[in-house]
């Protein structure tokens, strides 16, 4: 038995934030069911690279869900939803505010059929506000709170985060979380309930070192001007000789103690407190003077948290991540089967790895949803 067995979660949610939501739910034991526009489906199914007739985007997110096809549109074709609102326990959205209440599927229609239902509404700047209809992706929600001022490079050599901090970290991840509290709380009232899930409200958390220097000592943070994001030698990325680079953060002293050990660096610099500056240019110069094999070298078995940026392909064949069974969970399709994508629920809790399980077809299950 995994934990949400037994549970049923109705998405009308698209590409990322939504449908990582109710993977993490599936992969915990919910039947969850993918309502989708006929004909063309979740817009992710349409992107490249293809795994079969899908995107392999629109693969790894959806294993384990059920397709049905309805044009929300229709009121005759929203009748098929009404069985499943019904008898649904959660049902995620991801539509601009008043998107599914001119749909007529909004919280109050639906918690008329179904006054136990978690109604989910994820969006960027939730259903209040000045912003609430503003049109934005990822890198604008987190240019919007502060976050992306933090760190981004120059303006003349500007960067662009590696990963979607604000779908996943701000969206997918608290609505689980709220969506599970939710249920928690409905055992006890036997009522469901609406929550409004915001991605840039979720945004702040992330920079909690930011707000205390700010509101605490008026030391509001300058991009790369802090302790994290690259004013210090103590954590920092530095250029090998060979064109790689290592990852430095040994932040604490003992830590910082070795790592001047390690490099050799000039006694008179290991206080980083009196000329940082100086400090950082030669820690740079002295990294860089070597390969970075002879850097790991140095670095293995010592405590100075330093390692050498690894790229995508070798970190997934690190023993490490293989022997903690990361990649052991499996896709089925056309093409056979494939790694699924790795996912913050623990072993304890989701199916066993040897069943490989498939993404749906558009309108696989419209004849039989559940």
């Amino acid at each position: 038995m995994r934990p949400l067995d037994g549970l049923l979660v109705l998405d009308f949610s698209t590409l990322l934030p939504g449908p990582f939501a109710t993977l993490l739910l599936a992969e915990a034991g919910a039947e969850v069911v993918k309502v989708e526009r006929p004909g063309k489906g979740d817009e992710m199914r349409g992107y490249d690279p293809k795994w079969g007739r899908d995107s392999i985007n629109f693969v790894l997110l959806n294993r384990g869900k059920r397709s049905l096809a309805v044009d929300l549109k229709d009121p005759a074709e929203q009748e098929r939803l009404v069985p499943l609102i019904r008898r649904a326990d959660v049902i995620v959205e991801q539509f601009r505010p008043g998107v599914m209440a001119r749909l007529g599927l909004d919280y109050a229609r639906v918690r008329a059929i179904n006054p136990r239902v978690v109604y989910c509404s994820l969006t960027g700047f939730g259903q209040t506000g000045p912003k609430r209809d503003v049109a934005a992706h990822d890198l604008n929600y987190i240019a919007d709170t502060g976050l992306l001022a933090l760190s981004m490079g120059s303006p003349e050599a500007p960067v662009i985060p590696p990963a979607l901090i604000a779908d996943i970290a701000a969206g997918a991840y608290p609505s689980v979380i709220n969506i599970l509290l939710a249920l928690k709380a409905r055992e006890a009232s036997g009522e469901g309930c609406h929550l409004d899930v915001a991605m840039t409200d979720n945004l702040f958390p992330f920079q909690y070192w930011a707000l205390g220097n700010g509101l605490a000592a008026g030391q509001w943070p300058r991009n790369g001007g802090d302790l994290v994001t690259g004013a210090t030698a103590r954590y920092q990325l530095y250029g090998t000789r060979d064109g790689k680079v290592v990852a430095a953060a040994p932040i604490e002293q003992k830590f910082w103690e070795t790592f001047c050990e390690i490099i050799d660096l000039d006694p008179l610099l290991r206080d980083d407190a009196a000329d940082p500056e100086a400090t950082l240019a030669q820690v740079r110069a002295i990294i860089a003077g070597q390969d970075a094999a002879t850097w790991a070298a140095r670095f293995a078995g010592r405590d100075c948290c330093c390692n050498i940026v690894t790229e995508l392909r070798e970190a997934v064949e690190d023993p490490h991540h293989r022997a903690r069974g990361l990649f052991d969970h499996r896709i089925s399709g056309a093409r056979g089967a494939m790694t699924a994508l790795p996912v913050p629920v623990l072993p304890l809790f989701r199916g066993p790895p040897e069943v490989a399980v498939p993404s749906p077809d558009l309108g696989a299950h419209d004849d039989d949803p559940l």
